[in-house]
């Protein structure tokens, strides 16, 4: 059979595995399932250790992008390997502390602000910067975003205005990468999923469920559905596209009046 998206073969990293339920788990196995060949970016040696299993015989490297020259050691440290030029890169990285519980947004906490920036949004960059040398010219960085940047859920505070950052980020560095490279940078706007990280989120198991009410198929998301895209953007048929988002969501943010969730809010005792 014809190998349609043509990754047999070439070296990706993936960053963000944690479990897996995780996004960039999905990712990095469908991945390997068309022949490509994986390496592994984790937080740290217990989250490494917590993985040894899954990724038992692979190439697994440490980057704790909160720490500042992480992503240049991970390049370096690829790049020793012998495991560059590298064809695809996925940034599946985010982390907002919510240990206090929900805060009204006007209330959010500098340091937390700046944290969750610089792990979620600002780490993109740095990555991208510390791995440039290391990627083929025509190289697809696929970063996991959020389906909305204009809803504003109570629980999901300032890592609206973070995914924000993102997104916009990855426009930018396709802008600056095309002086001299093919290098495409996108995003997956991800709607609600059931991951672990989504669990830390308080109060978001009654978002998830709401959500479901809004798709038109009245399922949430599979993580599988997701990573399909992010493997659609990895590969080269999808080289027309940069500085993008694409939304997976099933369809829940054009269906905000929906007949039956205007029912329940309406009438909820009926």
């Amino acid at each position: 059979m014809t190998d349609f998206l043509n990754v047999t073969g070439k070296t990706f990293l993936v960053m963000g595995v944690a479990n897996r339920k995780s996004v960039a788990w999905h990712i990095a196995k469908s991945l390997e399932e068309q022949g490509a060949r994986v390496i592994y970016s984790v937080r740290s040696e217990a989250r490494k250790k917590s993985l040894e299993t899954q990724l038992a015989g692979k190439p697994v490297f440490l980057c704790d992008v909160e720490e500042e020259g992480a992503c240049t050691r991970l390049a370096a440290a690829v790049a020793s390997a012998g495991l560059a030029p590298l064809h695809g890169v996925v940034h599946s990285i985010a982390f907002a502390n919510y240990s206090e519980g929900f805060k009204a947004f006007h209330e959010t906490k500098r340091k937390d602000f700046l944290q969750a920036n610089a792990i979620s949004a600002f780490s993109f960059v740095e990555l991208a910067n510390a791995l440039k040398p290391h990627l083929a010219r025509n190289a697809s960085v696929v970063t996991i975003g959020i389906s909305s940047l204009t809803v504003t859920p109570d629980n999901y505070g300032y890592m609206g205005p973070i995914k924000a950052a993102l997104e916009s980020a990855a426009r930018f560095l396709a802008k600056s990468f095309s002086a001299d490279t093919e290098v495409r940078f996108n995003v997956v706007g991800a709607g609600p999923l059931k991951t672990s990280a989504s669990a830390g989120i308080p109060g978001y198991v009654e978002s998830y469920l709401y959500a479901e009410k809004l798709t038109f198929r009245k399922r949430n998301l599979e993580t599988q559905e997701v990573a399909n895209v992010a493997l659609f953007l990895l590969s080269e048929r999808s080289s027309g596209i940069n500085a993008g988002t694409v939304v997976v969501d099933a369809g829940l943010g054009s269906n905000f009046f929906d007949k039956d969730i205007i029912r329940l809010a309406m009438r909820p005792e009926k």
